[in-house]
C-alpha cells in the first residue's frame, strides 16, 4: 500500500513482517505463502509465534503515533525478552552491536533490530498508519514526526476527504 522507502536498518524487517497483514478486514495473510514464509526464515509451525510477534509490534507502532492498541495482545518486551542475544564485535574497527545469537529466530532479529534502531534514535519515528482499515508499519520522516499515514496519496486522501464530506453534512 505504502509508496514510502523503506525504514533504515534493521527496521526495515520489521517494516516488513508487519506489513505481511495484507488487508485487516479480510485477514489476508502473506505469511501463509511458502515464498514470505521463506524470506523470513518460518516454517509452517512458526507462524503462530510469528503472527503473534507481529501484532504485538503493530500495537507498539499504534502506541508511537498516538493510539490504542488495534487489540488486546502480548505486550511487545515481553515476546522480545525471550530473544537470545549477543554483543557482536568487528574485530576491523571494534564497533559492537546486539545481534542474535546463533538460533537467528525471527523474534532475536527483531529483538536485535529494535535495539540498533533504539541507539540510533529512529524506534521512536516507526509508526502505524492511523487508518483503520490499514495500520501498516511506516517509517516517519516528516521534519517534526508528526506522520499520520503509510500514504498521503492513500490513506490520508481518504481521511481528508471523510473529515471534508462530514462538514459539509
Amino acid at each position: 500500500m505504502s509508496e514510502r522507502v523503506p525504514a533504515p536498518g534493521g527496521l526495515a524487517l520489521v517494516e516488513a513482517l508487519v506489513n505481511t497483514l495484507l488487508d485487516v478486514e479480510t485477514g489476508a495473510d502473506s505469511l501463509d505463502t511458502p515464498e514470505v514464509r521463506a524470506r523470513f526464515g518460518l516454517t509452517e509451525d512458526d507462524l503462530p509465534a510469528a503472527r503473534e510477534l507481529r501484532e504485538s509490534l503493530r500495537a507498539t507502532l499504534l502506541a508511537h503515533a498516538g493510539h490504542p492498541p488495534h487489540r488486546p495482545v502480548t505486550p511487545l518486551g515481553e515476546l522480545l525478552a525471550a530473544a537470545p542475544l549477543v554483543v557482536a564485535v568487528d574485530p576491523a574497527d571494534g564497533s559492537a552491536a546486539l545481534a542474535p545469537a546463533r538460533d537467528g529466530s525471527l523474534t532475536a532479529r527483531v529483538a536485535a533490530a529494535v535495539a540498533e534502531a533504539l541507539v540510533a534514535g529512529t524506534w521512536s519515528r516507526f509508526k502505524a498508519c492511523e487508518a483503520a482499515d490499514c495500520h501498516w508499519a511506516y517509517y516517519d520522516r516528516s521534519p517534526g514526526g508528526r506522520g499520520r499515514w503509510c500514504s498521503m496519496q492513500v490513506c490520508g486522501a481518504r481521511a481528508k476527504m471523510r473529515r471534508y464530506r462530514a462538514k459539509e453534512a
